[in-house]
């Protein structure tokens, strides 16, 4: 197997040289990489990549927790962080805090990021959901950098990749509203996770503007996911009291809410309008197509890839945004109320 001292002998340069040309450093001419280059080839060369981040003190690896993986919503996330650090050269470890029941999330969380850090990654990019903001300043105090996914927490603000849900909770309701409705349900995600917090309180910031009480009886709360609407649905019908629209807390929800609809005879958009949140994948696919609310959680998670590139591994990023604005994407579930 070839060495780096043979590279330097045929590329005609020093060993520091060539470690600078693995190392990826601007300081080499394009001339000297090309000769380096040609000689690592030339002798079916391969760097040692354990070698080379005890060198270095870095793994050019990125350690990915999310909450679970289940559904779009996270998928896209995680594909938009892996397509910017790929195209920079750096790798991606992932991991989850486990499809846990709710008591268990924030240890499942902690392990997941415990996991990473023992890794050696360079840095964390995370999204959870059960770990109280103190544990994550905590985290931020350490040595290895920790950048937060669709989550605010102002003593580590620049660290911070979010969406203003608040906004986002409120132009649903208000798209409901300026379609004449104002018997309004809403079904949420679980009130522990910000988000959901968020964009309940948009929702009855906009229902207030308008002059419209808040029922109480019309809100229901369960998971982030189909089961969430068809269970949520259920149990506003159940309740008795009328409504004529459903704000779900998201696209999972939304599509819960539509199937539980049809099942029961229910005409969509006729009987019952229907707004999510989130604008994944099959929200245009599904009939009638979603009107929903854009979360552009893939460009958040190039975003965070960014700022890793920039504070990290030192490499100058353009247009660096850290709160993004939702905005309404209208389709065919929100029909005029008569």
């Amino acid at each position: 197997m070839a060495t780096i001292y043979e590279v330097s002998k045929l590329a005609g340069v020093s060993l520091a040289t060539v470690s600078r040309v693995m190392n990826k450093n601007a300081k080499v001419s394009d001339k000297t990489k090309a000769k380096v280059l040609d000689a690592m080839e030339a002798l079916g060369y391969r760097p040692n990549n354990i070698a080379r981040s005890l060198a270095s003190n870095r793994t050019d690896s990125v350690g990915i927790m999310v909450s679970e993986l289940h559904g779009p919503f996270f998928g896209d996330m995680m594909a938009g962080i892996e397509e910017e650090l790929r195209a920079a050269g750096k790798h991606v470890v992932i991991t989850t805090g486990g499809d846990t029941l709710e008591e268990d999330k924030e240890h499942g969380e902690k392990e997941g990021i415990d996991f990473l850090i023992d890794r050696n990654c360079d840095a964390l990019i995370v999204h959870v959901e059960s770990i109280s903001d103190e544990y994550l300043i905590n985290l931020h105090k350490g040595k290895t950098p920790v950048y937060l996914m669709s989550r605010y927490v102002k003593q580590m603000a620049d660290n911070c990749i979010s969406l203003n849900n608040e906004q986002g909770g409120y132009l649903a309701a208000k798209a409901l509203i300026d379609k004449g409705h104002e018997k309004i349900a809403y079904i949420s995600g679980p009130l522990f996770k910000p988000d959901s917090t968020a964009r309940l309180n948009g929702h009855k910031r906009a229902l207030s503007e308008h002059g419209i009480d808040f029922d109480e009886r019309l809100l229901c709360t369960g998971e982030f996911k189909e089961i969430g609407g068809t269970k949520g649905l259920k149990h506003l019908i159940d309740t008795g009291v009328e409504f004529t629209a459903v704000a779900c807390g998201n696209d999972e929800i939304a599509s819960g809410v539509m199937k539980y609809a049809r099942e029961h005879n229910m005409k969509l958009p006729e009987d019952l309008s229907v707004i999510g949140f989130d604008n994944v994948n099959f929200a245009s696919y599904i009939y009638p197509t979603l009107t929903t609310i854009d979360n552009p959680v893939r460009r958040m998670g190039r975003m965070a890839a960014k700022l890793v590139l920039q504070d990290v591994y030192r490499q100058k990023q353009d247009d660096i945004k850290r709160i993004f604005e939702p905005k309404l994407i209208e389709r065919h579930t929100i029909l005029e109320k008569s």
